[in-house]
């Protein structure tokens, strides 16, 4: 049996004492090659339940009868759970929100008899043993009363309304587009569609649940342990100290554990009610039944002159929700941010659908929205007969073009002219189809990537004591390297080695921490970990100088430095070891709160920024595409780890191909049902399917965005990547296809 408390991490000692900006290996890494890593559905103790969830089988409607008989006379089955013996639990909307929840009606597991979407959860089965469950709920028998439905958003989409409750994501138009649009001497337009996206990280949603005599400790798959906690303690009624969420490590996420998942709640209520422990994993085939990348209907028009500057863009776009809660998504806006153009109008509207909520999915928003409008940018280059690449340089904004507000920093012709000169883009042959070898054509595109650079309010711990310095905060690692840079800065901050700091997070007793989400970590995790151990130093330096004993005793006058494990005289007259003033005065801790960002820093606009050029080979017979080269440059201000940092961004790219030429999830509109959930059947893109990804960071000073100077790298990389790869097949075929995964059928 794996143990309650994992080991702590470690990372290799010999780091600069500039440890941040080094290549560090990750501090996670041997314990998740060597199998030490423990996972949610890992946890396991005598006397441990196993359930096993039974999901709707119509798209709307309710349930008539439900036979749990055949599955109670099964032996090692304990008890079966429905609307009919749930629980009286919190009954208003409020208790089952979440920090990452769109307004509306929340879903409320087992509340009632009312199906919303195929796959709801209406059932969970516990037994003693997994396999016991698993059999039992298929033994479960119910009886449907049906209701019309819709899942098909071509249908719906002249139903679509502007959002009720409108965000920041509400668009903001400017100028005449529709006049200015009549009179271009160049107008292109075009509809983009990209399919149903779903996160499928490697670890499924798993939650276990240790029941203490009525406390919980809970063990959640979840992007945000705090999120979890608050979330049952409303549900059940229970208080914080009641309730203890940790999740150590997290198997991947991409948005998926933004939100607490519906096992979470059958977990928890199976464990009320029973008093033993439970726990309950989905299965692959129920990772297709919450969340993922909503469908949306773009209509994309772009006017320029003889020259190619661009006077008019309008860029509509339709996107799905369900019935019960209003997701929003910030698709369109990006097409007003990006380049110079005096008319912008966009519209984006909201159709419900039968299906359950949309959930962020990595790059949310942009990943729709921009890969949809750099393929137009490309389709407008081509119809301008100037190279896409020049184009983009033509049209260059230096200034937020929605705000006016002048960005933090903004590297982005670095970016273009890194990305040109290693991809050899100068050799690129101008018109389609003329570059091919043998029976394969050969293409070259080009896109920009932008992702916002955001910071959040967290508060941290440092702690120095006898056995080194450690860090708490209640923040998650879904996979990042958060443990590793944290390790970086407050390694770098108290001038100690990295291997001398312990990273202990993604506990709810922890210091509170927001959700790990939006490429947001390391800027709102850092400054709170730099901030901590800022407010240590001051602690230390003063107890440094008020010994008598110590050499540095009435040098307050004096500036010291942290470094090398010691605090020392900026003039070098003396220095004294932190292990030394530890074991005097005893271990030192501090606290600090980091809020988000101040009202200097809003006085600019801030973002990451990337060119991405990808080189594709199309079989002109067969119509299969092979992306063989990707050359990502981004500017993310200053770039912590590299190594780490690099991953991130490969691991985007790798999305990006999946949304070119791999991902789909295929609906069935008359069933409302995704009939792919399984990975036989929906393609992601494996080692085969990727090239080499030259992953460059360009250079980028930024003292506005942040005390760290740093940017998000998770999801830059998924930003362009598509828009990249269509754009290369329409270089090597001639052929345009806006509607993506682009495969062999689209091309023939």
């Amino acid at each position: 049996m794996p143990p309650l408390d994992t080991a702590k991490p470690g990372i290799p000692p010999g780091a600069t004492a500039r440890a941040t900006g080094q290549p560090l290996d990750r501090i996670d890494g041997p314990d998740k090659v060597t199998g030490r890593a423990v996972y949610a559905g890992d946890i396991a103790e005598k006397g441990l339940l196993y359930g096993m969830v039974v999901n709707a089988t119509i798209p709307r409607g309710r349930i008539v009868a439900l036979d749990i008989a055949p599955a109670l006379r099964i032996p090692g089955v304990v008890e079966v759970f429905s609307h009919l013996n749930r629980p009286d639990l919190a009954w208003f909307n409020s208790a089952y929100e979440d920090d990452d929840a769109p307004p509306g009606t929340h879903f409320r597991p087992l509340y009632d008899d009312r199906v919303h979407w195929s796959g709801q959860p209406i059932a969970l089965v516990v037994a003693e043993d997994f396999e016991t469950a698993r059999h039992a709920a298929g033994m479960i028998g119910v009886t449907y009363e049906s209701e019309p439905h819709e899942a098909d958003l071509y249908r719906a989409a002249g139903n679509a309304h502007v959002p009720r409750q409108r965000s920041s994501i509400n668009p903001s138009s400017r100028g005449r587009a529709d006049l200015a649009m009549a009179e271009a001497a160049l107008r292109v337009e075009g509809d983009y569609t990209f399919g149903y996206q779903f996160h499928n990280p490697m670890e499924m949603h798993a939650s276990t649940v240790l029941w203490r005599d009525g406390a919980l400790e809970i063990w959640d798959k979840t992007q945000s342990v705090v999120n979890s906690r608050d979330y049952v303690c409303r549900i059940f009624g229970l208080k914080p100290d009641q309730v203890r969420v940790r999740s150590p490590y997290v198997g991947g996420a991409f948005g998926s554990g933004l939100r607490p998942q519906y096992q979470l709640f059958m977990a928890v209520m199976a464990a009320q009610v029973l008093g033993r422990s439970v726990r309950v994993v989905l299965s692959r085939e129920q990772m297709f039944t919450f969340g993922y990348r909503p469908l949306a209907l773009q209509q994309i028009a772009l006017g320029a002159d003889a020259n190619g500057h661009l006077t008019a863009i309008r860029h509509d776009a339709v996107q799905n929700t369900s019935r019960l809660e209003e997701y929003q998504e910030n698709i369109v806006p990006w097409s007003g941010l990006i380049y110079q153009c005096p008319n912008v109008t966009m519209k984006y509207r909201l159709a419900e659908l039968d299906l359950y909520t949309p959930l962020d999915t990595r790059a949310p928003g942009a990943a729709t929205g921009v890969n949809a409008f750099e393929q137009a940018i490309d389709a407008m280059a081509h119809e301008a007969g100037i190279d896409p690449l020049e184009f983009r340089l033509i049209n260059y904004a230096e200034r937020d073009q929605t705000t006016g507000m002048a960005f933090t920093s903004k590297q982005l012709r670095a970016c273009y002219a890194t990305a040109a000169e290693r991809f050899g883009w100068s050799a690129r042959k101008p018109l389609p189809r003329s570059m091919r070898e043998g029976r394969e054509l050969i293409g070259w595109g080009v896109a920009t990537g932008v992702w916002e650079a955001m910071q959040m309010n967290c508060s941290a711990r440092a702690v120095m004591g006898p056995e080194g310095l450690m860090v708490e905060l209640a923040a998650s690692d879904i996979g990042t390297g958060t443990y590793t840079i944290l390790a970086q800065i407050a390694a770098e901050t108290m001038g100690v080695d990295p291997s001398e700091v312990d990273v202990r997070i993604a506990d709810s007793d922890l210091p509170k921490a927001p959700l790990q989400g939006g490429s947001a970590g390391a800027a709102t995790f850092g400054s709170a970990v730099k901030a901590a151990c800022e407010t240590l130093r001051e602690t230390l330096s003063r107890l440094a100088v008020a010994l008598p004993q110590s050499p540095l005793a009435g040098k307050g006058n004096v500036p010291l430095q942290f470094e090398g494990g010691t605090i020392r005289a900026e003039d070098g007259s003396a220095e004294l070891p932190l292990a030394d003033l530890i074991a005097t005065c005893g271990a030192q801790e501090a606290r600090a709160d980091t809020g988000p960002s101040t009202a200097s820093q809003m006085r600019y606009s801030r973002y990451s920024h990337s060119a991405v050029m990808a080189e594709v080979r199309v079989d002109e017979e067969l119509g299969q595409i092979r992306v063989t080269r990707v050359v990502g440059a981004v500017a993310a201000g200053r770039i912590l780890n590299p190594k780490t940092a690099a991953s991130q961004v490969s691991g985007g790219i790798v999305w990006g191909i999946g949304k070119a030429l791999h991902e789909e999830g295929l609906l069935d509109e008359r069933l409302g049902r995704f009939m792919n959930h399984n990975f036989a059947e929906y393609h992601i893109p494996v080692n085969a399917d990727i090239p080499e990804i030259d992953v460059i960071f360009v250079p980028e000073e930024d003292p506005e965005v942040n005390a760290l100077g740093i940017k998000g790298v998770g999801e830059i990389g998924v930003v362009g990547t598509a828009a990249a790869i269509a754009n290369a097949v329409f270089h090597a075929t001639g052929r345009r296809v806006g509607s993506l995964p682009i495969t062999p059928d689209k091309l023939l």
